[in-house]
């Protein structure tokens, strides 16, 4: 599948896109395991090397089974073009430095995860590229943020860890307004509930770790966006700086995408089930999620995506019944990943946003008290038993 890929479903591209079979008339993807490539002659391998002739030069730029994940995964998200990296952190790091320079800025919504906020706030700046945040749903702050200087939007939708939604087509519009690309990480939804190019974003940034893979087997990224941008800018920055997704962690990732629309719709019914649960309990402060009705962005949520996902979070009263909970679980594994066949429960303000000094975590919404769940596929009445037990004694 080559042409016209436009005319088929989702399920279909995720299966078909990119693979073109060798002379061994492999079914399944083919895993090319080399650093490098050979060469006809002298004279080929100097058209290569100055890409005056289109080929496989070296692995860490060129290889087949890194291509057909990128093939694959822009497809998806209805977009010109695809690099993958070494991972989501790297995909951000790779797009910032090939794009933008001394004295540029950045307007990103605060809710993001927290080694983002890490890079944004004391790697960026140390290259002259200064960031402003901003609350990701208040829209006249994102004007107010802007300045002559601003080149880029950044927005993490649904957010890390409080699910709140982000108007992406109104963010193009204030983005375009000020020249700048709009950004948007789409590692909660996938582009099997979300296709943020649809809504007006530039560029789409994946930790191909979650989701993605499915199963928390390797660690990757991706940037998805305009075809000339990517060739022109992020794949020499690639070429030269080193931040290249294996071939091996490729192959995992398209074997990941081939089952990712079903995934998402258990992961999501799952989430609704559970979130609805918390919400009713008595121990729980609140909840988090983009599928109850009690959520502030629903309606935006609804015209953005085609599920809400499956991370849910809530808050208890403070740390020590946070970890009574988390200490007491059975089912769900106690790790900082997500996106897993397998369900997994998270303290975030001493884990994935830890490093964040307190008066920002609170300044996001992440107090002592709160736990993210990422929802697998197991039974959804044994996660909410397990949940139930743990509960007790709080």
């Amino acid at each position: 599948m080559t042409e016209n890929d436009e005319k088929f479903s989702f399920e279909t591209l995720a299966l078909r896109t990119g693979h073109a079979r060798t002379l061994e008339q492999e079914h399944c993807e083919p895993l090319f395991m080399t650093s490098s490539f050979c060469f006809d002659s002298a004279e080929q391998a100097a058209k290569r090397f100055s890409g005056e002739e289109q080929g496989n030069v070296y692995s860490r730029f060129t290889n087949p089974t890194v291509k057909c994940f990128e093939e694959r995964l822009a497809a998806l998200e209805a977009g010109e073009s695809c690099v993958a990296t070494s991972s989501g952190m790297s995909a951000i790091l790779s797009l910032v430095m090939s794009t933008l320079s001394h004295g540029d800025k950045i307007v990103a919504s605060r809710s993001i995860f927290g080694t983002s906020v890490n890079l944004f706030e004391k790697v960026f700046p140390r290259f002259g590229i200064e960031t402003v945040f901003v609350d990701m749903t208040d829209l006249a702050g994102w004007i107010r943020a802007m300045s002559p200087n601003t080149k880029m939007l950044f927005v993490e939708t649904p957010s890390n860890p409080l699910t709140e939604i982000a108007d992406i087509a109104a963010l193009k519009t204030i983005a375009a307004d000020h020249n700048a690309l709009l950004v948007v990480d789409n590692c909660f939804c996938t582009p099997a509930l979300q296709r943020p190019i649809k809504h007006g974003a530039d560029i789409v940034i994946h930790s191909a770790t979650k989701f993605l893979d499915g199963q928390g087997r390797c660690v990757g990224g991706a940037i998805v966006g305009p075809k000339v941008l990517l060739e022109e800018k992020i794949t020499p920055f690639l070429r030269s700086a080193g931040t290249c997704l294996s071939p091996f962690n490729a192959w995992i990732f398209l074997k990941g995408l081939e089952t990712l629309h079903i995934r998402m719709e258990k992961h999501s019914a799952n989430a609704t089930i559970v979130a609805k649960w918390l919400h009713k309990n008595p121990l729980v402060k609140k909840t988090y999620y983009p599928g109850l009705e009690t959520h502030p962005q629903r309606n935006l949520c609804l015209s953005q995506q085609s599920a809400s996902g499956g991370i849910v979070s809530f808050e208890l009263e403070g740390r020590q019944e946070a970890w009574h909970v988390v200490d007491s679980l059975n089912l769900f594994s106690i790790t900082a990943n997500l996106g897993d066949s397998k369900s997994i429960i998270t303290h975030p303000a001493t884990t994935t946003h830890g490093r964040i000094s307190p008066e920002k975590r609170k300044a996001m919404g992440v107090s002592e008290g709160m736990l993210r769940l990422s929802l697998g596929l197991e039974d959804s009445n044994d996660l909410i038993r397990d949940l139930d037990m743990a509960f007790q004694n709080v």
